[in-house]
């Protein structure tokens, strides 16, 4: 198998296309990259900024290139001895006219070639929730009229902005009888029904290129538009049912990416759907242009490891093979999963232990719970569940509670339990369901996956009356598979949907709910965090790579991704403040006072409220670019224009007092205003103070995100950097952390690294981080071995600093490294540069396994003398970081 040094995350779109990236190629060479991981390159819908919309697996998108820039951006890579891993979207696809495939459901139903590819309910109309009101307003509104869209060749009902395509078979009705025209209409039906679409559609363009056809055509469909009756008879003829947006949580016939109306998921485990949708993707595989692949989402598929055994078996054992999955603390990947392992999100969870003091962020959570803040996470992860259930999941609920009740009152089984009851035993089950999912297809449930289903059954029991009891007793035999024999196929359909509705819950009430309401410790809440977590020691840490070590060694390493919270040096800030909180707190306390003139009160409360501000804070701390002088006022705007999206955003994913369904514009602006007088020229105050109090953050940041960085390299792992994070990622949510870094500026500074960067400007502007990135990977590359296979042994640490260093082993075969790092640096920097001198390490040493025989300071080429406790302060100056060789 082809496995990665280190994976460089490129964001396409926008600006970055096959071309561009083929200029990068020398740079990423240069840092010490092995293979370009592209995000999705194939069609997507228009104006898409992500490419996970797509609308054409088998087509790049235009706005990329052609096939022959691919092909060039591939050979170039080539050339360079660089590989390329292509991010596939195997579970869904854009539910959009822009995709064909839906285009044709939407137009022919379950008649359509495409009708099986995607997940749909077809025991009713294919609900499209693309109207602004209720339909039967939005028609008397002149919202909705006939049309014929001579580009698409169909007749369409016309939304603004949109011609949803009309079944053929209706052009007799929505006509309303016969002239020349229809006439002809209705002869290219019959062809619709002989030929196929495609005849079909281009006869009709041919028609309605005459412009006297077209124009004839258009006015008895205009007159015909008049009549509110009319467009409804047509309406209910179609395969579609057009909805208010606002109804599709509740109403929706397809399954969706979580919450995405626009996303429709994809029946990939139907054998002709994974062929249809995969062929380029093997193609470009077999060809050679593709040593690997991220599957996206791979918790959205009905059957993931049937999925990954036919993807693998496709694709070949030399393809590195990655899946985008969140584990929770003591969760691993299912063993007969063909892949090398996650995408790395649990690396960034696991560096907290590390990197976070634990009194430090009690302190935090009641200065936090002070101001009102709540600080009970399961509480709160309880509440945003049930939320969830009631609103924005409603849907999907129904349709499990559907199949239950149908399932228990079949002749097999006839469980005599109520509606309610199944209602109230299943909502309970899904609010309490404590990972993302199991796996559980045909059969039973593996042991560990029905473990999970009774141990969350057995803690809502004693909430539940004798019946609902009842009622969660079946639904636990359905999910684990001990029902009936001749229910087996239903069943399995009601575990699938559990299966895949628990995710999305889980993601959507956990990152996208909870992370906005309860910030104690912002830098805490991140994908695959646990905001939770009260004990931050070492050993875990230790454990956890050691377990790495030992089961997924070629996985990915991440510390920023295009899908976090915020960048991977803000958030190392944002850690920064648990190992000296006072100044911290005693700042929020003065800023809030000096600030208070700018609160607005609402009838519901103060806005932003306490705790809100103390969260404002620590974002705009995370934000604060490091050479940003408050007296610059254009460079005081720039950073407040990025922070409006984060404050929209975060308050809409919160749902407390405004959400993306019903934003409550005065609240929100209200906030705005707040972070905007904070950020005012007239506020000069406040600014003088917090650029004064956060000075020794950024350094003890900058800091917290060296070790971060280099620990992501010599850990078990791949490396994996996040485009522009190989300097500084002080980025928020997306849309901000998706800007193209500055490719000139990173270019020049690694130009410029023959020498270690030195001095406090080169560790704040993130140009040690990347000279020692390139460094540390440029031995990598070396020590193949050693780094891809090595154990992972943890050292201790003895003397007055021996909490504020981390250290560990890497052995294989006769080669080892040794591994050393500081942390929790605050009280490890000297003034006036915030650097940390030999001398602040005293007596610290480490403790050395006793048969090594000689070492050698990577970095510097000077040996090191091996004692069984062996001083800090003797190979940590220049560099702030060791790595020893030991041969």
């Amino acid at each position: 198998m082809t496995i990665p040094t280190a994976t460089y995350r490129l964001q396409f779109r926008n600006g970055m296309t096959f071309r561009r990236a083929m200029t990068l190629v020398p740079y990423l060479k240069r840092l010490g990259i092995s293979h370009l991981y592209a995000s999705p390159v194939f069609a997507a819908a228009a104006g898409s900024t992500h490419g996970y919309d797509i609308t054409d697996a088998n087509r790049f998108d235009p706005a990329l290139g052609t096939a022959e820039d691919f092909d060039a951006l591939a050979a170039t890579l080539t050339e360079n001895g660089l590989g390329l891993i292509l991010d596939i979207v195997p579970n869904h696809m854009a539910a959009s006219l822009d995709n064909p495939w839906w285009r044709s459901v939407i137009e022919r139903g379950q008649a359509s070639p495409h009708a099986h590819a995607f997940d749909i309910d077809w025991n009713r109309r294919l609900t499209l929730p693309w109207l602004a009101k209720p339909f039967a307003e939005a028609v008397a509104d002149g919202d909705i009229a006939l049309s014929a869209d001579a580009e698409a060749g169909c007749l369409a009902l016309s939304l603004p902005g949109l011609a949803v395509p009309l079944d053929p078979e209706s052009y007799d009705a929505a006509l309303e009888g016969d002239d020349g025209v229809n006439g002809r209409l209705l002869s290219l039906a019959d062809i619709a029904r002989r030929e196929g679409e495609d005849r079909f559609h281009t006869r009709l363009r041919a028609l309605l290129a005459d412009e006297a056809d077209r124009a004839r055509l258009e006015a008895r469909l205009a007159a015909l538009s008049q009549d509110a009756s009319h467009l409804e008879d047509v309406h209910e003829r179609q395969h579609f049912e057009l909805i208010h947006w606002r109804e599709a949580p509740k109403r929706l016939s397809y399954r969706r990416f979580f919450e995405v109306t626009e996303l429709v998921g994809v029946n990939v485990e139907d054998d002709k759907v994974f062929e249809d949708s995969h062929r380029l993707i093997l193609e470009l595989v077999r060809d050679g242009k593709v040593q690997g692949l991220r599957v996206d989402h791979i918790d959205g598929l009905a059957d993931p490891a049937a999925y990954l055994t036919r993807l693998r078996r496709d694709i070949g054992d030399e393809t590195y093979l990655i899946v985008e999955k969140i584990l929770e603390d003591g969760e691993d990947l299912p063993a007969d999963w063909p892949v090398s392992g996650t995408t790395g999100y649990e690396f960034i969870d696991r560096m907290t232990h590390l990197l976070v003091e634990r009194k430090g962020a009690e302190r935090l959570r009641r200065q936090y719970a002070a101001l009102g803040g709540l600080t009970d996470v399961a509480a709160g992860l309880h509440g945003a569940r049930q939320s969830m259930i009631a609103r924005n999941f409603a849907g999907e609920v129904s349709g499990l509670k559907r199949l239950a009740i149908q399932l228990a009152l079949s002749e097999e089984t006839h469980v005599d339990v109520g509606e309610a009851a199944i209602a109230a035993a299943l909502k309970a089950l899904l609010g309490v369901f404590p990972v993302y999912r199991t796996y559980g297809t045909k059969g039973a449930l593996s042991e560990n996956d029905a473990r999970l289903v009774f141990e969350a059954a057995a803690k809502i029991e004693p909430t539940l009356d004798p019946e609902e009891k009842k009622a969660l007793d079946f639904i636990v035999t359905l999910l684990t598979g001990e029902c009936a024999p001749r229910q087996t196929t239903r069943a399995e359909k009601f575990r699938r949907r559990f299966q895949q509705l628990t995710g999305p819950l889980m993601a959507k009430s956990l990152e996208d709910t909870l992370f906005y309401r309860q910030m104690p410790v912002l830098g805490l809440n991140e994908v695959g965090g646990n905001a939770g977590r009260e004990e931050f020691l070492p050993r875990h840490f230790h454990a956890a790579m050691a377990e790495r070590a030992a089961r997924w060694p070629l996985a990915l390493s991440a510390t920023s991704t295009h899908d976090t919270k915020r960048g991977e040096d803000a958030r190392a800030r944002l850690y920064a403040l648990t190992a000296e909180p006072q100044p911290w707190i005693d700042g929020v306390t003065r800023w809030r006072a000096t600030n208070s003139r700018h609160v607005t009160r609402h009838p519901d409360g103060p806005a932003p409220e306490p705790e809100l501000e103390w969260a404002l804070y620590q974002a705009l701390l995370g934000a604060w670019p490091h050479d940003l002088d408050p007296q610059d006022d254009e460079a005081v705007e720039a950073l407040l224009e990025r922070l409006f999206p984060y404050i929209e955003k975060a308050l809409r994913e919160a749902k407390l007092r405004s959400d993306w369904t019903d934003p409550q514009e005065d609240y929100e602006t209200a906030v705005k205003d707040y972070i905007a007088a904070l950020l005012s020229p007239d506020n000069r105050l406040f600014l003088r103070d917090f650029h004064r109090t956060i000075r020794p953050y950024l350094r003890a940041g900058a800091w917290n995100g060296i070790t971060q960085a280099f620990l992501k390299m010599t850990a078990p792992g791949i490396p994996d950097i996040y485009q522009g994070s190989e300097r500084l990622d002080l980025s928020l949510v997306d849309p901000d952390n998706r800007r193209e870094p500055d490719y000139a500026s990173l270019q020049a500074s690694l130009d410029a690294a023959s020498d270690w960067p030195q001095g406090e400007e080169t560790l704040l502007d993130g140009r040690l981080k990347q000279a020692l990135i390139a460094r540390t990977l440029a031995l990598r590359a070396t020590h193949r071995d050693l780094f891809e296979n090595g154990d992972y042994r943890p050292l201790g640490a003895r003397g007055a600093m021996k909490e504020h260093v981390v250290a560990f082993q890497r052995r294989h075969g006769d080669g080892r490294i040794i591994v050393v790092a500081p942390r929790l640096p605050n009280s490890l920097m000297a003034e006036p540069d915030g650097m940390i001198p030999a001398e602040r390490w005293m007596d610290t040493a480490i403790d050395l396994p006793d048969d090594i025989k000689s070492l050698t300071n990577a970095f510097t080429g000077e040996p090191v003398e091996p004692q069984a406790h062996l001083r800090i302060a003797g190979f940590l100056s220049d560099v702030p970081v060791a790595l020893l060789l030991s041969d």
